[in-house]
């Protein structure tokens, strides 16, 4: 009789398990999606401008508020700089130094929260 209940016992707790397996990998199938990146930088003397081409709605009225699905806005870092906040699609640098430099630019949720979308560019001014 023990022996039934132990079997009885074992199958309700591998039951149990399979139930959490499903729940959690049902869980991974419903995260966000990422968005698309792709970056452009076009140099013209000492200046770069950069163009930005995503799939995500860019939106400049909702920066720091609460996330909506497939909308944020763009940080860039110029040369390991201090993150620039960008809400349209294309950023001017100008003045820059001659030389190397390299442009980070990362996708963001409202919320400044990452979609772990980021590019790098490297370009130089002459």
């Amino acid at each position: 009789m023990k022996i039934v209940y132990i079997l009885l016992l074992s199958c309700l707790m591998m039951t149990a398990c399979s139930s959490n397996k499903a729940t959690n990998s049902g869980t991974g199938q419903a995260q966000q999606q990422k968005p698309s990146l792709n970056v452009n930088v076009e140099v013209t003397g000492n200046k770069a401008e950069v163009t930005v081409d995503t799939d995500m709605s860019i939106s400049e009225a909702n920066v720091g508020q609460a996330r909506k699905a497939g909308e944020g806005h763009i940080h860039m870092y110029l040369d390991n700089g201090e993150k620039v906040t960008v809400a349209k699609g294309v950023k001017e640098f100008p003045d820059l130094a001659a030389g190397s430099h390299i442009l980070r630019v990362s996708l963001h949720n409202n919320d400044h929260t990452p979609y772990d979308v980021t590019r790098t560019v490297e370009f130089e001014i002459k």
